[in-house]
């Protein structure tokens, strides 16, 4: 059996990509701005995270004219979603395989700190 970790999605656990998808599992349409302040991430970061994800196709950017400005927009897609809760799993599964039955004998195990020597 393969231990869980190497399931993790490398693309996801970037702690700001990671923060990002979080965000947008629990929210619908998000302003750029507010994405960059819940965040606390430069535009530049986000920007560059957003192209990241939007090109691996885990998120959707869209531009909307607001009178002379331009909004930019941004949406988690189903894919998103999909790999998103895939790598919670995955983090799951690894805090659960800490508590696995070790195979290794007694004799080679460590004793917890509290427990009677």
């Amino acid at each position: 059996m393969s231990h869980p970790r190497k399931d993790i999605d490398a693309l996801i656990h970037s702690p700001v990509r990671f923060s990002l998808l979080a965000a947008l599992c629990n929210l619908e349409d998000v302003d750029f701005r507010f994405l960059a302040d819940l965040l606390e991430v430069s535009d530049s970061t986000l920007s560059q995270t957003l192209t990241v994800l939007a090109d691996a196709g885990l998120v959707e950017v869209r531009k909307e004219a607001v009178g002379r400005r331009t909004r930019t927009w941004v949406g988690i897609t189903d894919a998103g979603r999909e790999a998103f809760a895939r790598h919670l799993a995955t983090l799951q599964a690894i805090v659960e395989s800490g508590s696995a039955t070790p195979t290794a004998p007694a004799s080679d195990r460590k004793q917890p700190k509290d427990a009677p020597a």
